[in-house]
């Protein structure tokens, strides 16, 4: 099933007493605050804030949509019962057969409800949080998706969620990590002293949204990607200042013109990331100067401002396709018998701590896969550790995967470290010398957590209760224990 717009999506969620609303919460801290509180509580429902103090009645801020499992298969299709690593799996093997669904131009949309341009824009219209403690302002931007056309390629659209930051009535500040498709493309405009048209969105249905976090080759258009994964065209139309083409039910847009000029960048951040640190300090960045905004009655701001991740539940998607792509990048390597790929505290394409489980079929196999993993898009950027484990091993049970380390492998054979790899600023143990030289290159550590494949057989046998015992004393004693 495939939403029209977030207003449809958030209906499903209230009829499955999957959301929760709050009135009276004020946009300096207590939304994010609310937000983050929320997460620590067993099933966290969605929320959606509204009567936020000094704004208008209806104008909302929902977080918290799909940052469950239940709420990202209820976003994608998917079964709602699945557990985390056969979520991951039905995705892997979804993207098998991926087959592309370009956008659809349509003329009319709820997107043009309003229209301001020059004068009459202002962005402090809407109640745009102020996320964590200590961060540099309101962001607007954490649940948004950017568009751009490549400036050699026209007909490829381009659509990232970076972070967008309020500087005043009619500027934004634009934080793109170095090597993403959209500050390739910043760059090219820049090159040939011309300003980079964009357009903003902030509030768009899921599925949408959520597609275009997926990192996809060169050229391949997001669009396309989140047309798939709806199953029929994303509708768009063109944005009358830009051209560009803007989801025609999101709740806000805008567009702009993002200059060349470095003296007209300001000072953005610093901003609570993902990795739960402040690591990339306050610094200047480029800015979007707002031509026009378009936005619906009562528009909703969708949030999902990154939280220490060991603290809360995964504030923006709960399913982590990453581990799908890094699976399906396993298996078409030739890695043999994968049988499961999960990260622990991820981004969208980073994650510190990247399990793959297999069964061992030769010598090396476990360093194999372990190098195949941190060479794929999902494992090369920003990470940190790379665990290979047998195919015992849940690799999504955190508690599983760490008695896997502690009991097989060994610090001296089992360790190695591959260095100058592909880092980024946002990184919080990068030297800051090396940050301010533009030094952007860490290590990676491979801990081979398997049992040695040249005396496995020999290997001391597991003492736990098989599955099947397990099963027959739980329906025996259902109730009781």
């Amino acid at each position: 099933m495939a939403y029209k717009d977030l207003r449809e999506f958030l209906d499903r969620l209230e009829k499955e007493g999957e959301l929760k609303r709050i009135n009276g919460a004020h946009w300096n801290l207590e939304i994010g605050g609310i937000t983050e509180v929320s997460l620590k509580k067993p099933n966290p429902p969605a929320l959606v804030f509204d009567n936020i103090p000094g704004y208008p009645k209806g104008f909302r801020v929902a977080s918290n949509l799909v940052n469950t499992h239940r709420r990202s298969a209820l976003a994608l299709g998917l079964p709602e019962d699945a557990s985390p690593l056969e979520l991951v799996r039905l995705w892997k093997d979804r993207i098998r057969k991926i087959e592309p669904i370009p956008p659809r131009v349509v003329k009319e949309g709820a997107i043009l409800q309003n229209f301001l341009e020059g004068e009459r824009v202002n962005m402090l219209a809407f109640p745009s949080p102020f996320w964590h403690e200590h961060d540099g302002g309101r962001y607007l931007g954490t649940a948004d998706m950017v568009i751009q056309a490549d400036l050699d390629a026209p007909d490829w659209i381009n659509v990232g969620t970076y972070r967008v930051q309020v500087h005043d009535e009619k500027h934004l500040g634009l934080y793109i990590s170095r090597g993403h498709h959209g500050w390739t493309i910043l760059e090219k405009y820049w090159a040939r002293g011309k300003p980079c048209p964009v357009a903003i969105t902030f509030g768009q249905e899921p599925a949408t949204w959520i597609g275009i976090t997926h990192a996809l080759p060169d050229r391949v258009s997001e669009y396309d990607y989140a047309g798939w994964i709806r199953g029929e065209p994303v509708e768009v139309l063109r944005g009358p200042v830009t051209g560009l083409p803007i989801p025609a039910h999101a709740e806000i847009a805008i567009e702009g013109w993002v200059h060349p000029e470095t003296s007209r960048h300001r000072i953005e951040g610093p901003f609570g990331e993902w990795q739960g640190y402040y690591a990339s300090e306050a610094r200047p960045e480029p800015v979007v100067d707002v031509a026009a905004i378009l936005y619906r009655n009562d528009p909703i701001i969708t949030g999902a401002p990154p939280l220490k991740p060991t603290a809360t539940r995964n504030p923006q998607i709960a399913i982590d396709f990453g581990s799908a792509r890094i699976w399906d990048y396993l298996e078409k390597a030739g890695v043999p018998e994968v049988k499961g790929v999960f990260r622990f505290i991820s981004g969208q394409t980073s994650a510190y701590f990247i399990v793959v489980s297999i069964r061992q079929r030769y010598p090396g196999h476990s360093r194999q896969a372990a190098h195949a993993a941190l060479g794929c898009y999902g494992g090369a950027n920003n990470g940190r550790f790379v665990i290979v484990v047998d195919d015992d091993i849940d690799p999504s049970n955190v508690d599983e995967v760490l008695w896997a380390v502690g009991t097989r492998c060994d610090a001296e054979a089992g360790i190695d470290v591959v260095k100058g790899c592909w880092g980024s600023a946002l990184d919080p143990r990068l030297e800051p010398w090396k940050k301010k030289a533009g030094n952007l290159v860490s290590s990676r550590a491979i801990l081979d957590a398997c049992r040695p494949y040249h005396w496995f057989n020999e290997f001391p046998r597991v003492s736990t209760i098989s599955k099947e015992l397990e099963k027959t004393i739980r329906e025996k004693w259902e109730g009781v224990i």
